[in-house]
């Protein structure tokens, strides 16, 4: 593929919101992974890394701020899962959907306080919520990706070189899944599982390679498309 080729791909991945989102979201990890790596060594530099990566996630959180709108169109539009296969896979949709639905307002009230623009008594607490929900996020999410693979095993069982690379990005998707897992349990307070353990080194390279992982997906799937 050619220099020009890639170029107008990328192009048209950022020219999407969620395709920026993910181009962002590797920017700020992979800042925060350079900021971790200059801690001791270059105190001054990784400071600076830390203010862009901090500026970046900030951009994101405050683009998130009108996502429940299309999210609701989404659930209203889902239902109760009437046209899924099975009970199951209807029963993880309105389960994620659900969770979906609390974090979004969660968040906003985070951000509302973050900025001061509404008290928020016991912001801690809050934000130990909104944690807790983008946890439960990745989870449902998670547990829908692995029913679907299943499904997508019993219905294809020919094995063909387009079946072997969709079965690798499904491999992708469960690694790169493990990653957010990973990575949004870290924010947790001390005591929750290993929340608070990680050093920055060692979250902007879990980040990093969640968000490169994503990336490659996408320019894979477009490929696949064509």
């Amino acid at each position: 593929m050619s220099t020009i080729k890639y170029l107008n791909e990328f192009c048209d991945i950022i020219d999407t919101y969620g395709g920026r989102d993910k181009v962002m979201k590797a920017l700020c990890y992979g800042t925060k992974l350079i900021g971790g790596y200059y801690a001791d060594r270059k105190p001054e530099l990784a400071k600076r890394y830390a203010i862009a990566s901090s500026r970046i996630s900030g951009a994101r959180a405050t683009l998130r701020l009108i996502d429940d709108v299309p999210m609701i169109q989404y659930a209203l539009e889902y239902g109760w899962g009437q046209n899924e296969s099975d009970r199951v896979m209807a029963l993880l949709g309105v389960t994620a959907n659900l969770v979906d639905l609390l974090y979004y307002p969660v968040e906003k009230i985070c951000w509302l306080a973050e900025h001061r623009i509404v008290d928020v008594h016991n912001y801690d607490y809050w934000d130990k919520v909104n944690t807790i929900f983008w946890v439960l996020t990745l989870r449902n999410f998670g547990l829908n990706q692995q029913k679907l693979n299943k499904l997508n095993e019993m219905q294809k069982p020919s094995i063909d070189d387009t079946v072997l690379r969709k079965h690798r990005l499904e491999v992708c998707s469960l690694v790169r899944l493990t990653l957010d897992f990973v990575h949004a349990v870290s924010y947790l307070p001390k005591g929750y599982l290993w929340g608070g353990k990680l050093s920055t080194l060692q979250v902007g390279a879990v980040g990093t390679l969640s968000s490169f992982l994503y990336l490659y997906q996408i320019f894979t799937k477009r490929n696949l498309n064509k």
